[in-house]
């Protein structure tokens, strides 16, 4: 029964809730602003100019008369709020402290670790002299919701608001770093967003990835049922067991509702999930708060400017509930104060969310959506930094895709031509970041029918067992790809076939995959747009990631954390989708209905799948255990550390482990590669072989040697992280003594 409702009304026991009084955190912000606020005095906010804001795309000023509507301006807290607040979330992972799991109610999250009310007026009342209209002050201080024209912005931040072309679309964007007078410059970070550049959906359609699929002589294509998902990740005897998310929330972070929310339904049918399951809810919702949130209904037609993507919300509701089909699906989107909606409305959901009623926190959260640290912009990543570090102290537990553009997510997925870099909605120390797999079975010359059943059960399933899996790469440049036909990764991407616009295999010529890589644009500005360099700078590498085997000394945060499948069928299987969006454009790739078996359905793959799976499973674990975990990356890897040791474990290795039964919480992926193809001729992060003067190389730390970024080992590595997941081994085998801390 799909159930609709303004905000999820899950309950929360009283011990989640509740924070004993020795163990809240003896602090309180502290004032930063001490300098009278002179604006001939200034500062600018670098790298907060989208890279799209050139003389090529520009099509000149905006009239200032032109409505600049819920501009959000980014707070920091003091320094020494900062710090008492990382250690306050260290110790609500280590089960030595008074605080551990002692979560803070929103309200108390603003009490002790917001910005100081004497900054959040100074602020305020700067905005309001320069013309500005304060709409609201998130309850914690670290963000201002204001409004005003063009020609105030142009006055107040020193930056001019242009309109651009870019690739046929019309957009805004400032055209410069703003600035800020330098006594606010304590306290502010920066504005969220001056554009309307939306992030992107970290979903490939099946009709883009199953062009290389060797179904003509390998069987049938097989096309993923919720049981197939159920029996390779080994939630079957979860689900028998009890654990299948009754009481648990699972929050998905949308731009638009559902184009009908009755697909949920049917794929619940189809896959057997509605009557043994019969807890399960969906819920679309418009979280109100102190930042604007308009119900944005169904933003999916693309005649309508700025059109969200309804594919992507039906993909995440659907597998969610198919990996915990008693939880509570809570879809949760908005739409901005402006008509230009230049803030991503998942954002503004999870912010208000985090920001109210304590019986409203969600289990946990996915988001499959991204955009690259060096495009973000150094205020944007702040502000989901940000948000994440509540989320995790109030225990809601963060997921998100890593990407769909292997070590290049600046390119978005096309011929990489900017060099490493990640997703910054997916690199912060505060989030689970879910990678993407492929099954290896067609690249490694295995019969399907190892695997696979000749007919479906009822509920279309035929998976037999675990499924040995790759990382998930549908570029020239992989390495197995490459050997299946004889080549080497170069030699392929440069061969006629290939590199002719009107060759068999031209469709090759990408950077699609699971995302991986080091953090390296967290903070700071490139000197070059789009690519990390300059002052920008990655986040530290958390304490938790710290000795993992595999995980490189590069003293930064490395993703991905675990990986699930993710593939649009490039070796075979794919995601299907019950989506009945009739539209038909390509910018939708709607037309699907669900009327037949799901073959017929919509094909998706990408991380977009696999981090709502994956947020599922947490959600099992939660119920298990009785307990939110907040970020739970401090308890996988230190299972993965007991699982692999310094050698790593050749019991749990995803190629020879055994299938039908095993004691393996994580499968260890250690063949194959997230290694896309680049331009030589933009020589960034690409190598091409000595004396050669191919015009595509690999993507490589280095230009001069071959060091393929990356290639997937012993343990952890960037094309998968820890690995997989056995999920009845990892929620049976939740530690009931939480283990301590690992030693630095």
């Amino acid at each position: 029964m799909i159930q609709f409702r303004r905000r999820a009304s899950v309950a929360l026991t009283a011990s989640m809730l509740a924070v004993s009084a020795h163990a809240l955190p003896m602090v309180h912000p502290l004032s930063t602003i001490h300098d009278k606020v002179d604006d001939s005095n200034r500062v600018t906010l670098h790298g907060n100019t989208r890279p799209e804001a050139t003389a090529t795309n520009d099509l000149g000023a905006v009239e200032d008369s032109r409505p600049m509507t819920s501009m959000l301006l980014q707070l920091k807290p003091s320094e020494e709020t900062q710090a008492a607040l990382k250690q306050y979330i260290d110790d609500l992972h280590d089960p030595k402290s008074a605080s551990y799991h002692q979560w803070l109610t929103p309200a108390q999250f603003a009490e002790h670790f917001g910005v100081a009310q004497a900054d959040v007026a100074s602020v305020s009342a700067w905005l309001q002299s320069q013309g500005f209209t304060i709409n609201g002050v998130a309850p914690t201080g670290l963000l201002i919701e204001f409004s005003g024209t063009a020609g105030q912005v142009r006055k107040a931040f020193s930056t001019t608001i242009h309109r651009l072309s870019v690739n046929g679309h019309s957009h805004i964007a400032n055209y410069s770093d703003p600035q800020i007078p330098a006594a606010l410059s304590p306290a502010v970070a920066g504005i969220v967003s001056l554009h309307d550049f939306h992030p992107t959906p970290h979903h490939v359609a099946r009709n883009q990835g199953a062009k290389y699929t060797y179904a003509g002589t390998n069987g049938p294509v097989h096309a993923l049922a919720a049981s197939d998902l159920a029996t390779i990740y080994n939630l079957t005897p979860l689900f028998a067991a009890g654990y299948s998310g009754k009481g648990q929330s699972i929050m998905v972070l949308e731009d638009t509702y559902l184009y009908s929310a009755t697909d949920w339904t049917i794929f619940r049918k189809t896959f057997g999930l509605a009557r043994p399951y019969p807890y399960g809810t969906l819920s679309q919702v418009s979280p109100a708060g102190a930042i604007t949130c308009t119900n944005p209904g169904f933003q999916g037609k693309s005649s309508d400017p700025g059109y969200g993507d309804d594919g992507e919300a039906a993909i995440d509701v659907e597998w969610a509930t198919a990996a915990a089909p008693n939880a509570a699906i809570i879809l949760a989107a908005c739409l901005d104060g402006s008509g230009d909606n230049t803030n991503f409305g998942g954002f503004i959901a999870l912010e208000n969310t985090l920001n109210g009623p304590a019986s409203g926190l969600p289990s946990v959260v996915s988001i499959s959506y991204g955009v690259a640290e060096a495009s973000n912009g150094a205020a944007a990543n702040l502000a989901y930094a940000t948000v994440y570090e509540q989320a995790v102290t109030e225990g809601v537990s963060i997921f998100v895709s890593s990407g769909d553009e292997l070590a290049a997510s600046a390119d978005d997925g096309n011929v990489a031509t900017h060099g490493i870099g990640i997703s910054g909605f997916a690199s912060t120390p505060y989030n689970v970041a879910v990678g993407g797999t492929d099954f290896g079975y067609v690249a490694d010359n295995v019969d399907p029918a190892t695997y696979w059943s000749a007919t479906n059960s009822p509920t279309y399933g035929s998976a037999l067992s675990y499924i040995a899996e790759i990382p998930w790469n549908q570029s020239c440049a992989g390495s197995l790809l490459a050997a299946f036909e004889g080549l080497t990764p170069a030699a392929l991407c440069n061969n006629p076939a290939v590199t002719s616009g009107s060759g068999a295999l031209n469709f090759l010529l990408n950077a699609v995959g699971g995302s991986g890589g080091p953090s390296g644009c967290a903070t700071g500005a490139p000197a070059t747009a789009n690519v990390v360099g300059g002052t920008c700078a990655g986040y530290a590498k958390p304490s938790w990631q710290v000795g993992i085997v595999g995980n490189p000394s590069d003293r930064v945060r490395d993703i991905p954390d675990v990986a699930l499948f993710a593939s649009a069928g490039f070796w075979d299987p794919y995601y299907t989708v019950c989506w009945s969006n009739p539209d038909t454009n390509p910018s939708v790739g709607g037309g699907y209905t669900c009327n037949g078996a799901p073959s017929t359905w919509a094909g998706f793959g990408g991380t977009s799948v696999s981090s709502p799976i994956m947020a599922a499973i947490q959600a099992l674990v939660n119920q298990k255990t009785g307990s939110r975990w907040g970020n739970p990356n401090t308890v996988y890897y230190q299972l993965a550390n007991v699982e692999y040791g310094a050698t790593g474990s050749a019991a749990c290795n995803s190629t020879s482990v055994n299938k039908a039964s095993n004691s393996c919480k994580f499968y260890d992926v250690t063949q194959g590669d997230i290694v896309g193809v680049c331009s030589t001729r933009n020589a960034r992060n690409c190598y091409r072989p000595s004396g050669s003067n191919a015009r595509y190389g690999i993507l490589s730390t280095s230009n001069t040697v071959s060091q393929p970024a990356y290639s997937a080992g012993t343990g952890w590595d960037f094309g998968t992280g820890i690995g997989s997941v056995n999920a009845f081994n990892l929620v049976m085998g939740w530690p009931t003594t939480p283990l301590a801390p690992a030693a630095q």
